[in-house]
Protein backbone atom coordinates (compact mmCIF):
# COMPACT_ATOMS: atom_id res chain seq x y z
CA UNK A 1 0.00 0.00 0.00
CA UNK A 2 1.39 3.47 -1.17
CA UNK A 3 2.05 5.81 1.84
CA UNK A 4 0.73 9.40 1.46
CA UNK A 5 2.53 12.09 0.65
CA UNK A 6 2.72 15.48 2.73
CA UNK A 7 2.04 18.62 2.09
CA UNK A 8 4.47 21.41 3.03
CA UNK A 9 3.49 25.24 1.96
CA UNK A 10 5.80 28.21 1.51
CA UNK A 11 3.67 31.74 2.56
CA UNK A 12 5.32 35.86 3.30
CA UNK A 13 4.48 38.85 2.12
CA UNK A 14 5.33 39.83 -1.73
CA UNK A 15 9.34 40.00 -1.23
CA UNK A 16 10.08 37.99 1.62
CA UNK A 17 12.19 35.58 -0.20
CA UNK A 18 9.89 32.59 0.03
CA UNK A 19 10.49 31.37 -3.68
CA UNK A 20 14.39 31.55 -2.89
CA UNK A 21 13.79 28.82 -0.98
CA UNK A 22 11.12 26.45 -3.23
CA UNK A 23 14.10 24.96 -5.04
CA UNK A 24 16.22 24.08 -2.08
CA UNK A 25 13.38 22.53 -0.09
CA UNK A 26 12.63 20.25 -2.95
CA UNK A 27 16.52 19.52 -3.30
CA UNK A 28 16.31 18.69 0.38
CA UNK A 29 13.21 16.16 -0.01
CA UNK A 30 14.68 14.79 -3.23
CA UNK A 31 17.85 13.87 -1.45
CA UNK A 32 15.85 11.98 1.29
CA UNK A 33 14.32 9.82 -1.79
CA UNK A 34 10.79 11.32 -2.06
CA UNK A 35 9.43 12.54 -5.42
CA UNK A 36 8.75 16.08 -4.79
CA UNK A 37 5.92 17.91 -6.99
CA UNK A 38 6.40 22.03 -7.09
CA UNK A 39 3.83 24.02 -7.62
CA UNK A 40 2.25 27.65 -6.59
CA UNK A 41 -0.83 29.42 -5.82
CA UNK A 42 -2.90 31.01 -7.54
CA UNK A 43 -1.67 28.57 -10.49
CA UNK A 44 -1.05 24.78 -10.63
CA UNK A 45 -3.27 23.57 -13.32
CA UNK A 46 -3.80 25.28 -17.02
CA UNK A 47 -7.19 26.41 -15.77
CA UNK A 48 -5.38 28.02 -12.22
CA UNK A 49 -2.75 29.80 -14.19
CA UNK A 50 -5.16 31.80 -16.51
CA UNK A 51 -6.94 32.62 -13.22
CA UNK A 52 -3.56 33.87 -11.79
CA UNK A 53 -3.14 36.38 -14.90
CA UNK A 54 -6.76 37.79 -13.95
CA UNK A 55 -5.70 37.69 -10.36
CA UNK A 56 -2.27 39.61 -10.99
CA UNK A 57 -3.18 41.78 -13.52
CA UNK A 58 -7.01 42.56 -13.55
CA UNK A 59 -8.41 45.26 -11.31
CA UNK A 60 -11.89 43.32 -9.65
CA UNK A 61 -13.87 43.69 -6.65
CA UNK A 62 -12.26 42.23 -3.25
CA UNK A 63 -15.03 39.33 -2.93
CA UNK A 64 -14.57 38.77 -6.64
CA UNK A 65 -11.04 38.25 -5.92
CA UNK A 66 -11.48 35.95 -2.85
CA UNK A 67 -13.84 33.53 -4.75
CA UNK A 68 -11.77 33.39 -7.79
CA UNK A 69 -9.25 32.40 -5.34
CA UNK A 70 -10.47 29.27 -3.95
CA UNK A 71 -11.67 28.27 -7.58
CA UNK A 72 -8.08 28.24 -8.54
CA UNK A 73 -7.49 26.13 -5.39
CA UNK A 74 -10.32 23.89 -6.30
CA UNK A 75 -8.75 22.83 -9.35
CA UNK A 76 -5.62 22.44 -7.84
CA UNK A 77 -6.40 20.28 -5.12
CA UNK A 78 -8.73 17.79 -7.46
CA UNK A 79 -6.10 18.12 -10.54
CA UNK A 80 -3.10 18.25 -8.92
CA UNK A 81 -2.06 18.68 -5.16
CA UNK A 82 -4.50 15.61 -3.69
CA UNK A 83 -3.86 13.18 -6.67
CA UNK A 84 0.04 13.67 -6.06
CA UNK A 85 -0.51 12.78 -2.16
CA UNK A 86 -2.22 9.68 -2.88
CA UNK A 87 0.53 8.15 -5.00
CA UNK A 88 3.00 9.35 -2.40
CA UNK A 89 4.55 12.04 -3.64
CA UNK A 90 5.36 15.30 -1.27
CA UNK A 91 3.95 18.78 -2.55
CA UNK A 92 5.84 22.03 -1.93
CA UNK A 93 3.27 25.00 -2.67
CA UNK A 94 4.33 28.86 -3.25
CA UNK A 95 1.72 29.70 -1.13
CA UNK A 96 -2.12 28.31 -0.20
CA UNK A 97 -4.73 29.15 2.45
CA UNK A 98 -2.86 30.95 4.56
CA UNK A 99 -2.35 33.40 1.75
CA UNK A 100 -6.34 33.78 1.69
CA UNK A 101 -6.43 34.81 5.31
CA UNK A 102 -3.35 36.81 5.24
CA UNK A 103 -4.42 38.66 1.62
CA UNK A 104 -7.83 39.05 1.34
CA UNK A 105 -8.53 39.10 5.44
CA UNK A 106 -5.77 40.87 6.61
CA UNK A 107 -4.99 43.08 3.44
CA UNK A 108 -8.73 43.76 2.08
CA UNK A 109 -10.90 43.56 5.17
CA UNK A 110 -13.13 40.75 4.40
CA UNK A 111 -14.13 38.75 7.03
CA UNK A 112 -12.48 35.74 8.38
CA UNK A 113 -15.95 33.95 8.73
CA UNK A 114 -16.15 33.89 4.63
CA UNK A 115 -13.05 32.53 4.20
CA UNK A 116 -13.69 29.89 6.53
CA UNK A 117 -16.79 28.82 4.80
CA UNK A 118 -14.90 28.52 1.12
CA UNK A 119 -11.80 26.67 2.95
CA UNK A 120 -14.68 24.38 4.92
CA UNK A 121 -16.33 23.99 1.51
CA UNK A 122 -13.25 23.54 -0.78
CA UNK A 123 -10.94 21.91 1.76
CA UNK A 124 -13.43 20.18 4.25
CA UNK A 125 -10.11 19.33 6.86
CA UNK A 126 -7.57 19.38 4.52
CA UNK A 127 -4.29 21.72 5.62
CA UNK A 128 -0.41 21.31 4.79
CA UNK A 129 1.35 19.35 7.20
CA UNK A 130 4.54 21.96 7.44
CA UNK A 131 3.97 25.46 6.47
CA UNK A 132 7.11 27.87 6.40
CA UNK A 133 6.10 31.07 7.02
CA UNK A 134 8.98 34.00 6.09
CA UNK A 135 8.36 36.98 7.91
CA UNK A 136 9.87 40.25 7.21
CA UNK A 137 8.50 43.98 7.98
CA UNK A 138 6.60 45.83 5.14
CA UNK A 139 9.72 48.65 4.67
CA UNK A 140 12.18 45.57 3.80
CA UNK A 141 9.77 43.47 1.72
CA UNK A 142 8.71 46.54 -0.14
CA UNK A 143 12.54 47.43 -0.50
CA UNK A 144 13.55 44.12 -2.79
CA UNK A 145 10.41 43.70 -4.61
CA UNK A 146 11.33 47.44 -6.14
CA UNK A 147 14.97 46.23 -6.96
CA UNK A 148 13.12 42.29 -7.86
CA UNK A 149 10.63 42.76 -10.52
CA UNK A 150 8.17 44.89 -12.09
CA UNK A 151 5.15 45.17 -9.27
CA UNK A 152 2.02 43.45 -10.47
CA UNK A 153 -1.21 44.42 -8.50
CA UNK A 154 -0.96 43.05 -5.20
CA UNK A 155 2.61 44.45 -5.02
CA UNK A 156 1.51 48.17 -6.01
CA UNK A 157 -0.51 48.10 -2.79
CA UNK A 158 0.87 50.94 -0.66
CA UNK A 159 2.56 49.66 3.03
CA UNK A 160 -0.06 50.06 4.96
CA UNK A 161 -1.58 47.07 3.09
CA UNK A 162 1.55 44.57 3.69
CA UNK A 163 1.40 45.74 7.54
CA UNK A 164 -2.16 44.48 7.81
CA UNK A 165 -1.05 41.15 5.35
CA UNK A 166 2.05 40.55 7.86
CA UNK A 167 0.34 40.71 10.88
CA UNK A 168 -2.63 38.44 10.06
CA UNK A 169 0.11 35.82 8.95
CA UNK A 170 1.80 35.86 12.16
CA UNK A 171 -2.06 35.72 14.05
CA UNK A 172 -2.22 32.38 11.86
CA UNK A 173 1.13 31.40 13.09
CA UNK A 174 0.36 32.37 16.80
CA UNK A 175 -2.83 29.87 16.32
CA UNK A 176 -1.45 27.14 14.95
CA UNK A 177 2.23 26.94 15.68
CA UNK A 178 2.47 23.12 15.51
CA UNK A 179 2.44 23.76 11.59
CA UNK A 180 2.85 27.02 10.96
CA UNK A 181 6.69 28.25 11.86
CA UNK A 182 7.79 31.22 11.14
CA UNK A 183 11.53 32.10 9.82
CA UNK A 184 13.46 35.58 10.00
CA UNK A 185 13.52 36.01 6.56
CA UNK A 186 16.36 39.03 7.42
CA UNK A 187 18.85 36.21 7.90
CA UNK A 188 21.43 35.23 5.22
CA UNK A 189 20.05 32.48 3.11
CA UNK A 190 22.59 30.16 4.55
CA UNK A 191 21.42 30.58 7.89
CA UNK A 192 17.54 30.64 6.72
CA UNK A 193 18.27 27.14 5.08
CA UNK A 194 19.92 25.61 7.75
CA UNK A 195 16.76 26.27 9.80
CA UNK A 196 14.24 25.17 6.88
CA UNK A 197 16.77 21.59 6.85
CA UNK A 198 16.03 21.12 10.24
CA UNK A 199 12.50 21.38 10.03
CA UNK A 200 12.17 19.35 7.27
CA UNK A 201 14.28 16.78 8.47
CA UNK A 202 11.96 16.31 11.32
CA UNK A 203 8.52 15.72 9.42
CA UNK A 204 7.79 12.38 8.79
Amino acid sequence: MTTPGRFITLEGVDGAGKSTHLDFVAGRLRARGHEVVLTREPGGTALGEALRELLLHRDMDASTELLLMFAARQQHLAELIHPALARGAWVVSDRFTDASYAYQCGGRGIDASRVAVLENWVQGGFAPHLTLLFDLPAEVAEARRAAARAADRFEREADGFFDRVRQAYLSRAEAEPGRIRVLDARQSIPDLQAAIADLLDRLE
